[in-house]
């Protein structure tokens, strides 16, 4: 297929393993209305035939498809594919991810540029709607959680499955992505967003796959997930250089086993002299105490799902009440120590019930 002159959007997206599964992405992609695009797949060094995967579909839906190779690593593989595109928007997207609304993107497209007229600038960005697909559909209330968290425009609550896209020219001056918490990338990248701009939740729903939370664990995965954000908020790089495989490529996700990885946590930390150590757990305080607003939000997602309300959709008004009048009275040194030792308390807990199932397997 001839390159297009002029593409309106870039949608980039990295991939490594992944040629059993692009089908399902770009018959979406193929299917979008009134928006001229290219696909920039870029690869972090597939074993799979990846690549020649992406070319023959990009040929058998008439998409215009460009591959760039490098090693592994979602932050550098993002920038790649950003240095290759051409167009004024750019889409970064999730290789699991897809549309079911052919106007998704032209409506996406369309909302960055009412809001940037409007606001008198181009530092807009928007995510998409985020609905998971499920293979298994129990109610489980995890899910409607995080499909109504990652609805929020707060920090740290939105992330590469939701999709970002955003002009160019402000890609340039927010980006580029973080190499070193490659797993955070798309998150510090929104983060920045807010900093410099506004993010916007588009009207369009992204659907994307359960996959990774079906093999490891939703419950699993979110506590690893709750490690590395503390971990990367209080730059203990330590932690990632002694724990480097906390999230792996799908075609290597395993079940979580989280008292395991926690064990390793008190062992690494144990290494250190005790006012580092001090220094740390207090740290992980402040932060999971800044970060109490989720119970407050919680409360109001499960009275909505009880009530049959879509995700996102509901009031709120825990965490309005929480907001406005709890959080500021809770940002003082004894509310961090609460925190700490609440955490301190469940994470050996969580050691002890692990020593104590090795010593007798038939205990639950």
């Amino acid at each position: 297929m001839m390159p297009l002159a002029d593409p309106e959007v870039s949608i980039v997206i990295p991939i490594l393993n992944e040629a059993e599964n692009l089908r399902p992405l770009m018959e979406g992609l193929a299917r979008q209305k009134d928006a001229r695009m290219e696909v920039i797949f870029s690869d972090g060094g597939s074993g799979d035939g990846t690549p020649a995967r992406a070319r023959k579909l990009g040929e058998e839906l008439s998409l215009e498809v460009d591959v760039v190779e490098g090693p592994p690593g979602r932050g550098g593989q993002l920038n790649r594919g950003a240095a290759r595109a051409r167009a004024k928007y750019l889409l970064f997207l999730h290789a699991d991810s897809t549309f079911s609304d052919p106007n998704a993107l032209r409506d996406g497209l369309s909302a960055i540029s009412e809001e940037s007229l409007a606001k008198g600038s181009s530092r807009v960005a928007g995510k998409f709607r985020l609905r998971f697909h499920r293979t298994e559909q129990d109610q489980q209330f995890g899910y409607y959680f995080y499909e109504s968290k990652a609805r929020l425009l707060r920090r740290e609550c939105s992330h590469g499955d939701q999709g970002l896209l955003l002009p160019r020219s402000f890609f340039d001056e927010v980006g580029p992505f973080d190499q070193l918490f490659s797993m955070l990338a798309e998150t510090r990248l929104a983060d920045r967003v807010l900093d410099a701009g506004r993010l916007i939740l588009l009207p369009g729903e992204i659907i994307t796959s359960a996959r990774r939370f079906e093999v490891e664990g939703l419950r699993q995965r979110q506590t690893v997930n709750a490690l590395i954000m503390n971990f990367a908020a209080i730059k203990l790089h330590l932690f990632f250089r002694r724990l480097p495989d906390l999230y792996p490529a799908q075609h290597e996700a395993r079940q979580l086993k989280v008292p395991l990885l926690l064990r390793e946590v008190h062992r690494m930390l144990g290494e250190l002299p005790l006012r580092e150590r001090l220094t740390i757990w207090y740290a992980t305080g402040s932060y999971v105490r800044r970060n109490a607003w989720q119970l407050a939000f919680a409360c109001d997602a499960w009275r909505n799902r009880r009530r049959g309300i879509p995700p996102g959709s509901g009031m709120t008004p825990i965490l309005d009440t929480y907001d406005r009048r709890i959080d500021r009275l809770a940002d003082n040194p004894l509310s961090n120590i609460i925190s700490l030792s609440l955490v301190w308390c469940w994470s050996h807990l969580s050691c002890t019930r692990l020593l104590r199932g090795r010593r007798n397997p038939h205990l639950p």
